[in-house]
């Protein structure tokens, strides 16, 4: 069974509170682990809901404000104490390289595991990760310093064979790939059978997208359109726009509107500034524009293969 679900861990802007931890969350596709940004106190919010430390093997981090990526180097090192043997890769717009190269200098440190730095350009969308079941690609976003949102999608899958129509054309055992990679069967005279008469349709793919901390921007609409989730920081409300624009931020009604341009299935929202105690006016500020939104709540385990 195809596994495709994001686990939030925090949804707070700026200082964390007692009940909303700084951005962070926990992507699992087919039981690969993708952590997405790092804010402080994230490596608690991780044991919490008993998620190993050694099974993530890929860390995202939108840009280098500190809510979003504090918790970075006491996760490294507790995976370091944990005896992690494993590579990590880590990939960002920034020099977070740097970050912890300056850390541990000054720490007489080390990390007994190999980590390798991948850096994201914030000119245009790139693919940044990719294996035999996911694609991830950037999305760039406009804030205060360099910052992108990310792209995960699941690649096709193969088409699903049919036992009766196998069985109809005696198809060899070792044909079976082939066929589910969508190829025709070639039979033992020389008879092209059609894929469609041996398979059915695949399972469908999905796509999740993160969009991290931004200012309304539509160039990010082609990159997104579709996904069975939205992502987007909403910050402020309308009656903050100002606010909104001066910090390079999202109110929600932005990111609902951004959601309906994009025709997405379903909208998250957070990064919710701490003046906001009643996280209620903002859903009903995205609500109003685009119906399908939801509190992106700490806790929360969105999944993309069922109905919310």
């Amino acid at each position: 069974m195809t596994k495709f679900n994001v686990l939030i861990l925090g949804n707070a802007s700026a200082a964390p509170t007692l009940s909303r931890n700084q951005t962070a969350q926990l992507i699992n596709i087919d039981e690969q682990y993708f952590l997405m940004d790092c804010g402080e106190g994230t490596q608690l919010r991780l044991r919490e809901h008993n998620i190993k430390f050694q099974r993530i093997n890929h860390i995202f981090i939108s840009h280098l404000h500190g809510d979003h990526f504090l918790g970075l180097m006491g996760l490294l090192q507790t995976m370091h104490l944990l005896g992690r043997q494993t590579d990590l890769h880590i990939y960002s717009c920034g020099h977070v390289e740097e970050i912890v190269h300056v850390h541990l200098k000054h720490a007489k440190g080390n990390i007994g595991y190999p980590i390798h730095y991948h850096t994201v350009g914030t000119d245009q969308s790139e693919l940044v990760f990719e294996d035999h079941k996911v694609e991830v690609h950037s999305i760039p976003l406009k804030h205060k310093i360099p910052c992108t949102g990310f792209l995960f999608r699941e690649k096709q899958k193969p088409r699903k064979v049919n036992p009766e129509g196998l069985k109809k054309y005696k198809v060899p055992r070792f044909e079976i790939a082939r066929i589910k990679a969508g190829e025709d069967f070639i039979d033992a005279g020389g008879n092209t059978v059609p894929n469609d008469a041996l398979t059915f349709a695949p399972d469908a793919s999905h796509a999740y997208a993160f969009c991290s901390d931004t200012a309304y921007l539509e160039s990010i609409i082609p990159i997104i359109e579709g996904v069975d989730l939205l992502y987007h920081e909403a910050t402020f409300l309308e009656e903050h726009r100002d606010r909104a624009g001066q910090t390079l931020h999202a109110t929600a009604a932005q990111a609902a509107t951004i959601a309906l341009k994009s025709r997405v299935k379903k909208l998250i929202i957070g990064h919710f500034s701490n003046r906001y105690s009643d996280l209620e006016l903002l859903l009903n500020e995205a609500k109003s524009i685009f119906e399908a939104t939801e509190i992106a709540e700490q806790d929360r385990c969105f999944d993309l293969l069922k109905s919310q």
